[in-house]
């Protein structure tokens, strides 16, 4: 039970790789607060923490909401008293070549990407200096390598990885830490891309070293609840690429 009784708050609670993490988490004793606008998809979600986690809850948010974003924050407050872990997980985005990407597409992107993470960072730091808290960002291959498609989506990542790598500098001293994960997982949004784009994502699992995808809970979050828990505490600021190996920084 390394997350004994710490709350950790994952955004875009409501499926894919967030309902993997957020169950792997309540195995090892976490209080999770999953944080989405899809209702419906939520509350089944949130049923199924439940039997593992009690006091875990699901509540509705629109994260393009910027003026809102820090209600999120006071919400876990007030339930839980406390704030031990931070992930942000939510993020929206079409794939498009580059040439056919337009403003909307990026507001999308930053919108339910970038600004969430940014402002919510902010909101949670001081409970998070209470706590000695984790923070948990998404980083992307599709940054890190340039993935075909992913303008709007790779642009957002690696900002999101830049604003991450500034705070584990500064928030060091406040014995919090910052870290990436890089995941490739099974998920709705690779299930619509493996429709849209049959050979790219062919293509990228033939790259796999491994020859799979992630599994949500047994891969990614394993992950998460390492970099949650206390055998992490002298990690910092890093990109951990759960991927399967198709990623190998040097």
């Amino acid at each position: 039970m390394r997350l004994q009784d710490k709350v950790v708050l994952i955004t875009g609670g409501a499926g894919g790789i967030a309902t993997g993490m957020a169950t792997a988490m309540a195995k090892e004793g976490a209080i999770l607060a999953l944080v989405d606008i899809n209702e419906e998809a939520g509350k089944k979600v949130e049923q199924k923490i439940k039997e593992i986690s009690p006091k875990s809850m699901f509540f509705i948010a629109d994260l393009f909401d910027v003026e809102n974003l820090p209600k999120i924050i006071e919400k876990v407050i007030e339930t839980y008293g406390k704030l031990d872990v931070l992930v942000n997980n939510a993020h929206a985005s079409k794939q498009k070549p580059f040439e056919e990407i337009t403003q909307e597409d990026m507001d999308l992107s930053f919108g339910t990407g970038f600004y969430p993470t940014f402002y919510l960072m902010k909101a949670a730091l001081p409970h998070l200096k209470e706590t000695k808290g984790s923070v948990i960002n998404f980083a992307s291959g599709a940054g890190l390598a340039g993935q075909p498609t992913q303008t709007a989506y790779a642009a957002a990542k690696e900002a999101i990885r830049g604003i991450s790598r500034v705070a584990a500098n500064e928030w060091g001293k406040y014995d919090i830490n910052v870290n990436l994960i890089s995941p490739i997982a099974k998920s709705p949004a690779v299930d619509r891309w493996a429709e849209e784009f049959p050979e790219m994502y062919q293509a990228s699992l033939q790259r796999i070293p491994l020859g799979r995808w992630g599994e949500p809970e047994e891969d990614i979050g394993r992950v998460a609840v390492f970099l949650a828990s206390e055998d992490a505490r002298y990690i910092t600021g890093q990109t951990i690429m759960v991927d399967g190996g198709s990623i190998q920084l040097r």
